[in-house]
């Protein structure tokens, strides 16, 4: 990475321009081609360095509801678990914790009810009890704004 990838690492966070051609800008702004933005853009991707590119979104501001929750499962029963939950389009991600509750996730919907729908649905489908599936809705926000700069 050199100190153009840091800028467009920058732009992308800071300023991504809504435009309909929101590439075009950012090339323009660090005085690059697009074509050049693409490439460096995709050497990031292929190398790790950017995972994913998209949108944030506010969901309380949209109306929805969400929730962390968590499921404690048997270690062979991992995979099929995570199946299981991947299913629902509204669980945005997950991930597995080496802990009693080892799969993690949330869960973005258009009401509490809704919610509790889907922890039924994967508390019966993975036959677990209602102490192995935790609900820990936000009581309090604290929202951190995480800017990633890179420095040589």
């Amino acid at each position: 990475m050199d100190k153009t990838d840091s800028r467009i690492l920058q732009e992308f966070q800071d300023a991504f321009p809504l435009s309909e051609r929101p590439y075009e800008i950012i090339a323009k702004k660090l005085n690059i081609s697009e074509e050049e933005l693409w490439n460096r853009m995709q050497i990031m991707l292929d190398e790790g360095v950017i995972r994913r590119i998209g949108a944030s979104f506010d969901s309380k501001k949209l109306g929805f509801h969400s929730t962390l929750a968590a499921v404690s499962v048997d270690s062979e029963q991992v995979d099929h678990a995570a199946e299981i939950i991947g299913r629902f389009h509204e669980v945005t991600h997950s991930y597995l914790r080496n802990d009693v509750f080892n799969i993690w996730f949330t869960i973005i919907a258009v009401d509490d009810n809704r919610i509790e729908n889907i922890l039924e649905q994967i508390r019966t489908s993975l036959s677990l009890e209602r102490s192995k599936v935790l609900n820990l809705p936000v009581k309090r926000l604290f929202k951190l704004d995480a800017r990633f700069h890179v420095s040589k």
